[in-house]
């Protein structure tokens, strides 16, 4: 719970603090980081990119990712599991939109790609960040660990390479999708990992 609402509120006053709320310019990083995105673009790296754009974003990461992780989940009979990472799925969505609104922040100029309203928080990394919260938490393992780092990593790098995002925005983005999938853990745990208690055995006939 703790770490779900620490890693939300730094969401929030990364938020806030890029978009000056509190009185001082926080965005020489993002700036920087946009210029190093546009020197070192290739044609593989661009490529790379708009694969992620796919992925990440619109129907396939809206509907396709989550129905078939809740898929897999069913077939292996964690019905359970299934409805809680749909629910990730569906608040991280949420509140990615929320915070959207509420700060309202420019992307960055010359996008390579399209893309909706507010640059804060990436909804893609938010994205990225949840599954492998969900699959870290429903599988944990250290090779589930390393990939779901290396996916959001990869999908954070894809975004401002694309000039849609600033970085604090993947930054950002990551933490929302975290934020979520501790926040839920944290109240659903309980009931994710109830079983039915065995049957106590008949007494002994006298």
């Amino acid at each position: 719970m703790w770490w779900g609402l620490g890693a939300l509120v730094l969401a929030v006053v990364l938020g806030a603090t890029i978009s000056g709320v509190f009185g001082f310019d926080a965005t020489a990083l993002d700036i920087w980081w946009n210029e190093v995105m546009g020197q070192v673009r290739s044609a593989f790296l661009v490529g790379f990119a708009y694969v992620l754009n796919f992925i990440g974003g619109g129907w396939v990461a809206t509907f396709a990712i989550p129905l078939a992780i809740a898929a897999i989940l069913l077939i292996l009979r964690r019905w359970r599991a299934a409805l809680f990472a749909l629910l990730a799925f569906i608040v991280s969505a949420g509140i990615v939109q929320l915070l959207k609104h509420l700060f309202g922040r420019a992307r960055p100029g010359e996008m390579l790609v399209l893309s909706d309203y507010g640059s804060f928080p990436s909804g893609h990394t938010a994205n990225a960040a949840t599954i492998a919260a969900v699959v870290c938490l429903l599988l944990p393992r250290v090779w589930t660990v390393l990939v779901g780092v290396a996916w959001v990593l990869a999908m954070g790098f894809s975004r401002t390479l694309l000039s849609v995002h600033w970085l604090s925005d993947t930054i950002g983005g990551a933490l929302a999708g975290i934020a979520t999938v501790l926040l839920l853990a944290a109240l659903l745990l309980p009931w994710l990992h109830l079983r039915p208690k065995p049957a106590e055995p008949l007494a002994a006939l006298d």
